[in-house]
């Protein structure tokens, strides 16, 4: 089994004055290769916590975590923040986009940070823009863009380093239904064709069934685990990357 990432008991807690607060306990997963990974679950209950751990921008109390084979506790912050830029990509619920910028450049941005020349990686803009449907808009600025248009633009910003594994944080939290609802046929088109390791974190059923897997948490700990599609299709998957 190719797995990206390893979870092994995991544990989170803050020191709250004389109290200690615990925000996940014992947590254990593998996610393979070309899985689409939903966690759930209420407000509070852990699960952005766990997804800023799995990117390495929150370090465990305890516990480990491994991408691609790699423990991340272990890794120096030079290496930390490659690995961040190339084999992780990022979509928040607040898209973060640059305002004085357009569509191209926000999309670059990941490249234009680490010194690469931006003429050297203008098929691959083309390309996102085709696959967010958003190449009529390429030198638009964020402000003239719909939340959903804006989303789509974080999303093939995530995409540009050609990522192992892309992490969500509720990212529909701000869109309406039927905007939310494109947006998670965009990352279930990326997830089948691209064969992309997705993890996204929801407190919404609807959108958790746009992936492979639910793992519902409830105060700090897996509640449930289960695959929501055929052994078939995520090998399917899993072999096109």
């Amino acid at each position: 089994m190719n797995k990206i990432v390893e979870v092994r008991n995991l544990y989170k807690a803050y020191d709250t004055g004389e109290e200690k607060t615990v925000i996940l306990k014992n947590i254990c997963l593998d996610i393979l290769k070309g899985e689409f990974v939903s966690i759930m679950g209420p407000s509070g209950c852990g699960k952005s916590t766990l997804l800023y751990l799995l990117g390495g921008l929150d370090k465990p109390t305890s516990g480990e975590v491994l991408i691609n084979g790699n423990n991340i506790q272990k890794l120096s912050d030079k290496k930390m923040s490659k690995l961040r830029r190339k084999e992780l990509g990022f979509v928040f619920q607040f898209y973060n986009l640059v305002q004085n910028l357009s569509v191209e450049d926000n999309i670059l941005m990941p490249l234009l940070l680490d010194g690469e020349k931006p003429q050297n990686h203008r098929k691959e803009v083309k390309e996102l823009l085709d696959i967010i449907e958003l190449g009529h808009k390429s030198k638009a600025k964020p402000r003239e863009l719909s939340g959903g248009q804006q989303q789509r633009v974080a999303i093939a910003r995530a995409l540009i380093n050609n990522p192992k594994l892309i992490l969500a944080d509720e990212p529909i939290g701000n869109l309406d239904s039927k905007t939310g609802t494109e947006i998670m046929k965009l990352f279930k088109k990326i997830n089948i064709e691209k064969g992309l390791t997705i993890v996204n974190v929801t407190h919404s059923l609807e959108s958790a069934e746009y992936g492979t897997h639910i793992i519902s948490l409830k105060d700090g700990a897996i509640e449930t685990a289960e695959c929501i599609i055929s052994d078939e299709i995520a090998i399917d998957n899993r072999n096109k990357v």
